[in-house]
């Protein structure tokens, strides 16, 4: 019993000592921006506002169609910015013209 009491406690104790892995992917908006500009020469190509209680999230696309590279970040309204995924193979689909019937 002793030895499950301690396995728990150390267990237990180090997860409320960890850092959030969400942190580890965040910072300052201005500061990603910079490095998704300079680094990757990114550029934003699409974002969306995303509704939840008790705040709003801005998700932004960045890509550079140069390096084919492309970032999704996740912007807070306190100015921190998450990236929530990166990769590589970058492509944009061209919209198809619509067809309108004309009437017969």
């Amino acid at each position: 019993m002793f030895k499950r009491l301690v396995c728990t406690s150390l267990i237990f104790g180090m997860l409320a000592t960890a850092p959030p892995v969400l942190a580890a992917g965040c910072s300052p908006r201005d500061h990603l921006v910079d490095r998704l500009q300079s680094s990757y020469a990114e550029h934003l190509r699409a974002g969306g506002l995303q509704t939840s209680q008790p705040t709003s999230t801005l998700i932004e696309f960045w890509a550079s169609e140069t390096t084919g590279t492309f970032t999704v970040l996740v912007s807070h309204p306190n100015g921190l910015s998450c990236v929530v995924a990166s990769g590589t193979g970058f492509f944009q689909l061209m919209e198809q013209p619509r067809v309108t019937e004309s009437p017969s």
